[in-house]
């Protein structure tokens, strides 16, 4: 029944349905829930008889960012040659070989770094997108990653079920028969998946994309995640390519793709939707289905600018995501949250996207998509998930309206970090693991990956 007071916040955004941000702010929290939001001199009786004070002053205190979308095991094999300057098709061709060669060892150390980064960046919540499985590898290796970097997890039961062969993208090698996908679903949903309030995993039903697997298989998956109560998540319409493909293969654009196979629905969300049309935002729109937006990976592999603005205004459901570390080469959501603003304003003017409104899609946008009314904002009631940004470094300091510099401007990383109420990051350092330890066995299985590849 530890409580814990957060006081002397610069700014606590609260996201609330009010848009509230208290000067000099202060949060309280106990057995890792939201007791008290107020400010410094209102929470003062509950500071006396704290078991523990944070001092936040200098600092703009928010809600923990959400990650909508992610390859962890992309985390060791960034700025690769041969796929540093191509689009999706190829840049998947020349990785495919390399992603090939991966062990459980490898997937272990791959998402710890890939998750001790984006805990360091400030993220509380992160999905991930598995969607190979060589050599033994399974969802479990993730899942245990995870718990001890001590961040909510949302894997997916990702997969490949069409190869070269039968006319899609992936190497045959990589791809598996799919009553083995149906039935290793449906053992980490039975083994892993918590629905309750304040839940640490979820998982989530993601077979990788149409051009890897069958519309059997999309089908089936739909059926399974409904029949579990899990949600679905695929990549869609990510470029010109990728539209042309549908067009050729089914006769129709991305978006009548996945309606006709049932994917589409509040539980349902899809990774990029950089080339949907009016007509296609229309129908998630009116579905409640939504859209991980990467804006960073989408400039890296060229693959154009999402319609953000078309789609806020339509009333689609939004979050960020930083998608894989070899199409990204990062994992800051607060720099996504910038690129999301860059991308809008240099296409539509300078006021169409807000600095307020990057950071909801980094944080409410992305829990509220993800089936997450316990996360996302800083009310009573609500996880006490947040994150605790030190405004006084020298990428911040300077900015006036210090909410707006947190897109504007952001701090290289966060300098404390809770979910759950419980410390995962305390003065810029990882509180559960050794940063050390992290970086160490990422760099044997690198080193292991470019000797076989």
């Amino acid at each position: 029944m530890t409580l814990t007071v957060l006081h002397s916040a610069a700014a606590l955004v609260t996201m609330n349905d009010d848009a509230e941000e208290i000067a000099d702010g202060a949060i309280a929290w106990q057995d890792g829930v939201i007791v008290a939001v107020g400010t410094t001199e209102a929470l003062a009786p509950l500071r006396r008889t704290a078991d523990r004070t944070l001092d936040a002053r200098g600092c703009v205190v928010t809600p923990g960012l959400v990650n909508t979308h992610h390859h962890l095991f992309q985390s060791l094999t960034r700025a690769v040659p041969g796929a540093t300057d191509a689009s999706l098709f190829g840049w998947l061709r020349r990785l495919y070989p390399i992603w090939a060669r991966y062990r459980p060892d490898d997937i272990y150390a791959s998402t710890r770094l890939g998750l001790a980064e984006l805990a360091l960046a400030g993220c509380t919540l992160s999905t991930d997108h598995l969607y190979l499985y060589p050599n033994g590898v399974t969802l479990d290796d993730s899942i245990a990653a995870a718990a001890e970097i001590g961040i909510r997890f949302h894997p997916t039961r990702g997969s490949m079920s069409v190869g070269e062969s039968a006319g899609g993208l992936p190497p045959d090698a990589l791809v598996e028969r799919e009553p083995a996908i149906l039935a290793d679903t449906i053992r980490v949903i039975d083994r892993f998946h918590d629905p309750a309030p304040g839940a640490m995993v979820r998982i989530g039903v993601a077979p990788c994309s149409p051009f890897s697997v069958s519309e059997g298989l999309m089908r089936d998956a739909a059926l399974l995640a409904r029949d579990k109560g899990v949600m679905l998540h695929t990549h869609l319409a990510e470029d010109e390519d990728d539209v042309a493909f549908s067009l050729a293969r089914f006769g129709c654009r991305p978006g009548v793709y996945a309606e006709r196979l049932g994917w589409t629905g509040r539980d349902v969300w899809m990774a990029h939707c950089v080339k949907l049309d009016a007509d296609e935002i229309a129908l998630f729109a009116a579905t409640g289905t939504g859209v991980a937006h990467c804006p960073c990976s989408n400039c890296r592999l060229g693959s154009g600018v999402a319609p953000v603005t078309h789609m806020l205004a339509a009333g689609v459901k939004l979050g960020l995501g930083v998608d894989g570390s070899a199409s990204n080469d990062s994992g800051h959501l607060l720099q996504e949250a910038r690129q999301s603003l860059l991308l809008q304003r240099v296409t539509h003017g300078a006021e169409a996207f807000a600095p307020r409104a990057a950071l909801r899609l980094a944080t409410r946008g992305g829990a509220e998509m993800l089936g997450r009314d316990d996360c996302g904002a800083l009310t009573v009631g609500r996880r006490a998930d947040l994150a605790v940004w030190d405004m006084g470094e020298a990428s911040s300091m300077g900015a006036w309206d210090l909410v707006a510099g947190l897109i504007l401007c952001p701090p290289g990383g966060v300098r404390d970090l809770f979910v759950e109420g419980r410390a995962v990051v305390s003065g810029g350092a990882l509180v559960g693991v050794s940063q050390v330890e992290v970086l160490a066995d990422a760099r044997r299985s690198v080193a292991r990956l470019r000797d076989v590849a």
